[in-house]
């Protein structure tokens, strides 16, 4: 054998062992993911859709902009609990089913929305937004979403057994977190057949909230929520943006937070920075990465995707109310399928499928 030959040989060695290498290190991710390009964007906005506000006249509620859903499987369809906004920027939640996870079917008024009630004077201005949904082990399903005042973007729950009457709770936060930007809630559950279900670690549930402060917090009950703190008693981040990467800017939670055997994995997405971010991305851009925490200490990443596996690259993705955004919300897993949803521009909704595994 000439020595050319034990080269060749050594270096097609040695990419085998570094391709081995890759594939085991993202073996704890949940992918591939790819776009549905036959039915995306699968939900836009639609302008025939009235409702009469109870603290306003008659709406177009989802004239202008549809984005950002939540996902649960319910009945042998999956539903959607999307942000729909009209002309005047007000947000409310709006409820599609679907019988194949690609086409789907909605009802004409929001099941979630500003009313004349004890959350009015968080969601009048702004709305009701970006709604992440988990059930309990009694089978009722919890919804954490963002009510807006014009000022302030706060965390809120409600409760519901069917997706359409719900019970709203107010701000999952009291005390100095009250008043303070907490958004984006996405609860640790663990995954039963089509369901997943709120899980308690240590005793207690877990939630990871916020953008720009990557925070978690705890309860007893699902409703109400402590932030995890730092030794001055201030909410402790749990991870920093990264300079030079798709997540260089901030980093926000994405679907509910799921709890398996080798870690809590959570799908996130991340802004890319304005200085020192990824040069091969837009200014802004938003990507999704992945995360896995210790499934017996959520305070502990134990992996971290180092690329995003999902950016902008269609038209509908790139141009829109804001512009070269994919924020994924919404997972669910339905004949025997993963199921991604995203806002795609802040404008419609679109949706990215991982086939079924041989």
């Amino acid at each position: 054998m000439s020595r050319s030959q034990i080269y060749r040989g050594a270096l097609s060695l040695a990419v085998l062992l570094l391709t081995s290498a890759v594939n085991r290190a993202e073996e704890w991710q949940l992918l591939p993911f790819i776009k549905a390009d036959s039915a995306n964007p699968c939900l836009a906005p639609r302008a025939e859709s009235e409702f009469q506000s109870p603290i306003g006249g008659r709406v177009h509620w989802e004239e202008a902009h549809v984005f950002n859903p939540a996902a649960v499987v319910r009945n042998g369809r999956v539903w959607l609990i999307y942000r729909a906004q009209d002309k005047a920027g007000v947000s409310r939640l709006g409820l599609a089913s679907s019988r194949d996870g690609l086409h789907f079917q909605r009802r004409s008024a929001p099941v979630l929305y500003p009313a004349n009630d004890a959350q009015r004077k968080y969601e009048e201005v702004g709305g009701c937004e970006d709604p992440r949904v988990v059930e309990d082990e009694k089978g009722q399903y919890l919804l954490t979403y963002t009510g807006y005042d014009g000022k302030t973007a706060r965390l809120l729950t409600a409760t519901s057994r069917d997706l359409v009457h719900w019970e709203k709770h107010g701000p999952a936060f009291d005390g100095e977190l009250l008043n303070e930007w907490t958004k984006s809630g996405a609860i640790v559950c663990r995954q039963m057949g089509q369901r997943f279900v709120a899980t308690k670690v240590n005793g207690k549930y877990w939630m990871y909230f916020r953008d720009s402060k990557f925070l978690l917090a705890h309860s007893d009950d699902l409703i109400h929520w402590q932030a995890v703190v730092d030794a001055q008693g201030h909410p402790r981040s749990m991870i920093e943006a990264r300079p030079g990467k798709f997540d260089s800017d901030l980093i926000e939670p994405g679907p509910q937070a799921l709890l398996r055997e080798d870690g809590i994995l959570l799908l996130y997405n991340g802004v890319n920075a304005k200085v020192g971010g990824d040069p091969n991305l837009p200014v802004g851009n938003f990507a999704s990465g992945q995360l896995l925490f210790d499934a017996h200490d959520p305070t502990r990443v134990i992996r971290r995707s180092d690329e995003y596996f999902l950016k902008p690259d269609r038209p509908y993705e790139i141009t829109g109310q804001v512009g070269n955004v994919c924020f994924i919300e919404g997972l669910v897993q339905f004949k025997g399928k993963w199921f991604l949803y995203y806002g795609t521009a802040d404008s419609k909704i679109a949706v990215a499928v991982r086939p079924q595994q041989k």
